[in-house]
């Protein structure tokens, strides 16, 4: 059987709705749905205000890695029915989704959070994606602390 599929790069708003709707099966029970959202205030590590974020990606190598992100989230939870990873580019301000991880199963203890975790962790390590974080008193873009191996 083939499950559903959705990988995408956009710059349109991420409607929770028809992602789910499109990796919901008639065996679907349960969705486990992580989306990250732009904070206009941090308060870890080095506090401060965000006024907004800029999302940059070469959408070809990014939809590639975020493909192979649902392969390895398919090869670990055989289970898992239908996956949507989607990260948005462009100008976003706080309060908006920046990203969503979907994963369905037929039952809620399958793994199926776990799957979702590990997509938005495994994103965040692969797929080129760049921000730019825009504050009051000025801008830097933001370097992640992950640094590929050889064939990643």
């Amino acid at each position: 059987m083939t499950f559903p599929l959705i990988t995408s790069i956009t710059e349109d708003e991420i409607d929770l709705n028809t992602l789910l709707d499109a990796i919901t099966l008639t065996s679907t029970g349960a969705a486990a749905i992580f989306t990250g959202m732009v904070r206009g205030v941090t308060t870890r590590d080095d506090p401060h205000e965000t006024t907004y974020l800029e999302y940059e990606a070469y959408k070809p190598m990014a939809e590639a890695k975020m493909k192979q992100v649902a392969e390895e989230i398919r090869a670990r939870w055989p289970v898992v029915e239908g996956i949507a990873i989607v990260q948005r580019i462009g100008r976003l301000y706080p309060r908006t989704p920046t990203v969503l991880i979907a994963c369905t199963a037929a039952h809620r203890d399958t793994g199926v959070f776990d799957a979702a975790r590990y997509g938005i962790d495994r994103l965040k390590e692969i797929v080129p994606v760049w921000k730019k974080e825009i504050k009051p008193d000025g801008e830097e873009w933001v370097e992640g602390e992950y640094h590929p191996r050889p064939g990643e």
